[in-house]
This record gives C-alpha cells, structure tokens and sequence, in this order.
C-alpha cells in the first residue's frame, strides 16, 4: 500500500508541474520576405539570437513551427534597441515605422494541417489566419491593442514599448490576448516572424531579439 500511495504521490506531483518552455532557435529555418525589390533589411541569425539592421528599409523574417509547438499558450523573449525609429501613429498604413515586431501566426486546426510548408504570404493572407504582433515602437501607450492597417480583422497589434531604445524582457499570455483579440476558438500557433520597419522615416534601426521560448 505504501508503494502504491508513494507511486501515485509521485505521479499526480509530476501532473501538476508546469509543462516546460520550447526555445524557439534563429537558425536556418527563418526565411525572408521582402516587400521590396529594392529595399530589405539584414537578419543576422546566430541560433539563441538574431540582430536586425534597418536602413530606410522594411522586410519580414518567417519560420514554421511544428506540430509540437501548436498548443502554445505564451511566450518569452528579451529584446534591445541600439538605434530606432521616431514615434509613429501604428494605426496608419504607410506611416506605421517600429523598432521591432514579433509576429504569432495562428490557424484552426485544420486549416494548420492543410497549410503545412505554405509561405508566410499566403499564410498571412488566409481569411481563416488570426495574427498577433508584438511591437516595440509607435506613439502609444504600453497594452494599447490596435488594429493592423495591413491585416484588417486578422491581425491586431499589442504595444510592449513605445519608442525608444533600451533593453527590456518580454513575457506575454497568447491565449488571454487571443481571447481578447478574436474572441477566442482553436487556433494552433503554426509560425513566427519578426520585423524591422524604418521605410516611412527612412530613419535606422540596430536592434536584437534573443531568448525566445513558447509554452
């Protein structure tokens, strides 16, 4: 009887500990998306880090996740800004420059196995993708939750820092700000992307991502 309470003891203690975080590694996996023929700015992935350089410049950096990864329900990371861009109204298309953005891309399901290996453009442009995006930069508050002037009713952005340099670490809860952003449902976090944004200022941007992990 002993073992068995001990045994059970064990069991329901190993249950109640919290599931442990996946890094997120800035490898090879992270492809680019440029915006421009002309113009994209410069990831320097290094595994637990990725610099970004931006020089008047805007360019998205994309990696699947896999099916491990889809029932994230928060996120860490730490980030920095050397050099960045000046405040901006994040709400208007073509004069919406930020330091930083961090981009959670999430589908049904379904849907998610439907689209395995599908590029972030067609992702991003699915009626049935729901997107949040982390930003540091803009003339806004800290929490203020906009609207993407790209994305429409897909994607909203929640603002961590207005503009600014510095270093701060980030710890953010998907679920609750899914919740509050689309009202809830199944979503599976099918991919990740990170921005620099200086086009519009035609300003520059030395900033770094690191540490980020999904739980």
């Amino acid at each position: 009887m002993f073992r068995f309470l001990a045994a059970a003891a064990a069991v329901l203690s190993f249950a109640a500990l919290p599931a442990l975080a996946a890094p997120v590694s800035f490898d090879g996996s992270w492809k680019t998306q440029r915006f421009s023929l002309f113009s994209s700015n410069k990831y320097g992935f290094n595994g637990s880090s990725v610099s970004v350089s931006s020089n008047g410049s805007v360019s998205l950096a994309y990696r699947p996740l896999p099916e491990t990864y889809w029932d994230a329900t928060s996120a860490k990371w730490s980030w920095s800004v050397q050099e960045g861009v000046p405040a901006t109204d994040l709400r208007k298309k073509g004069g919406d420059d930020r330091n930083l953005a961090l981009y959670f891309v999430f589908l049904p399901e379904a849907e998610a196995a439907a689209l395995k290996g599908a590029s972030v453009r067609k992702l991003l442009t699915n009626d049935a993708a729901r997107v949040l995006v982390y930003v540091w930069g803009g003339a806004h508050d800290r929490g203020a939750v906009l609207s993407s002037p790209y994305l429409g009713s897909r994607g909203k952005t929640i603002v961590l820092r207005g503009s600014g340099t510095g270093s701060a670490n980030e710890s953010v809860d998907l679920a609750r700000d899914y919740a509050n952003a689309f009202g809830g449902g199944d979503a599976a976090l099918v991919g990740l992307a990170l921005s620099g944004d200086s086009d519009d200022t035609d300003t520059r941007i030395r900033a770094s991502i690191s540490g980020l992990s999904v739980n």
